[in-house]
């Protein structure tokens, strides 16, 4: 049998537990933020801040992040990092949220 790899090896999983929806709102429509954008605000040598270095996008409008990371102080500087990139449409606005996690 052949399992399809994760990129998140076993030791990171614990480390990126939590999953996060980045969205930006144009004109009344939500849109996934493109990969591209995400991986450039993780980027550390960006960002010049140690408590986003937990962060990892997964796909667009995805991202992984860790426990310290706090969601308060993540979507206003992504959202200045994304509109000092000339990313964000002007007027529109960035949505994170906490995917919320289902017990069996």
């Amino acid at each position: 049998m052949i399992r399809s790899k994760s990129p998140l090896s076993c030791h990171n999983r614990s480390m990126y537990a939590r999953k996060v929806r980045v969205e930006y709102v144009e004109a009344g429509q939500r849109h996934a933020c493109p990969l591209k954008w995400l991986d450039s605000f993780s980027m550390r040598n960006f960002t010049n801040d140690q408590v986003f270095d937990d962060t990892i996008p997964t796909g667009d409008g995805q991202m992984e992040i860790g426990a310290r990371v706090p969601l308060d102080r993540l979507q206003p500087a992504m959202e200045d990092w994304f509109r000092r990139k000339s990313y964000l449409p002007k007027g529109a606005t960035l949505l994170v949220e906490e995917q919320r996690r289902y017990s069996k």
